[in-house]
């Protein structure tokens, strides 16, 4: 058993060579020239006013607003959740650290995964940030089982990249170590996730070999999935790497679950931006390249220690 990242792509082997660092700085001293002027040192803010280095990249209704408003579902740690009332985590240090240099403050939401998108497009956020997969399905509002479209797509601002793990009970792994051996047998995880479809796409897989379908019990959100597991109700789970990690890690002090196998489906973690709103979208994919290149990225992902999923450069809409 191995805790390893599989990637597919944007595999990150090792330290940012000085190259890279430098080309990174470098592109991103050229936003902020062509952006709004060489301030990259000047970051306090005023109220009605603000010296942050690429406020003048956001639209004017967030300038006025100094928000942005975050549509999230805030119970998946160590991305996104609550601790002594406040949302903590990956994601939400992520944004703050975005936020000091746009000169706005990000307002995490609390959501239901499978709303999110739904949310963004009533207008309820001005982004999600939850830990969300960047495909294609997604880009283009396409349901991932049928084809058919659902809605309008969404841009996402790429940021991390993460695999799917699949987990068990601690000592009891029931023969599980790939996806071909859950035939025949229960996984629980979060409704609307990668995981979710992964698991329906194997169980048509299982049954074509006439290994036996995959009883799948999907929750509304990642928390649930593993108190069902704990309590005996699955024969494993399956969420992202960095979630199944720290639920291997922290609960029951370390005593109630283990990774099976490798990670499979490594693919971008992204900020999805309406169609609609390419000058927000453009602004947040600066801001994350002005904090790669000053290293407060990777501080924030080894402080989580999630340093494998970390990405060298930010891109939008990477995900196939």
């Amino acid at each position: 058993m191995t805790a390893s990242i599989t990637r597919r792509r944007s595999r990150r082997t090792g330290m940012k060579s000085k190259a890279a660092v430098a080309g990174a700085i470098a592109v991103t001293g050229a936003l902020l020239l062509t952006g709004c002027g060489d301030q990259r040192d000047k970051t306090t803010t005023t109220r009605g006013a603000t010296t942050a280095p690429l406020f003048n990249l956001l639209p004017k209704k967030i300038q006025s607003a100094g928000v942005i408003k975050v549509g999230s579902d805030t119970n998946y740690p160590p991305v996104e959740f609550k601790k002594d009332g406040q949302v903590i985590g990956l994601d939400p240090d992520l944004a703050a650290a975005m936020g000091k240099v746009l000169g706005v403050k990000f307002q995490f939401n609390t959501a239901g995964f499978d709303t999110l998108l739904t949310g963004l497009r009533a207008k309820r956020y001005d982004i999600a940030m939850s830990a969300m997969t960047d495909n294609k399905g997604r880009q283009e509002g396409v349901n991932p089982d049928t084809g058919e479209k659902v809605g309008e797509g969404v841009d996402f601002v790429d940021y991390f990249t993460a695999g799917v793990s699949i987990y068990t009970r601690k000592g009891d792994d029931q023969g599980i170590k790939t996806w071909d051996d859950l035939c025949g047998k229960k996984i629980v995880v979060q409704r609307a996730t990668v995981s979710h479809d992964l698991a329906k796409a194997q169980s048509k897989t299982c049954q074509e070999k006439k290994k036996g379908k995959i009883a799948i019990e999907a929750f509304g959100n990642d928390t649930e999935a593993q108190t069902r597991l704990r309590g005996g109700g699955g024969d494993a789970g399956a969420s992202d790497f960095p979630v199944a990690a720290y639920a291997v890690k922290t609960s029951g002090g370390g005593n109630d679950f283990q990774l099976v196998g490798e990670q499979v489906e490594a693919a971008p973690y992204g900020i999805a931006v309406a169609k609609g709103n390419p000058e927000l979208r453009d602004a947040l994919r600066q801001a994350l390249a002005f904090i790669i290149a000053n290293g407060e990225y990777d501080k924030i992902i080894a402080k989580w220690g999630v340093q494998d999923g970390a990405v060298l450069k930010a891109i939008v809409n990477g995900g196939k």
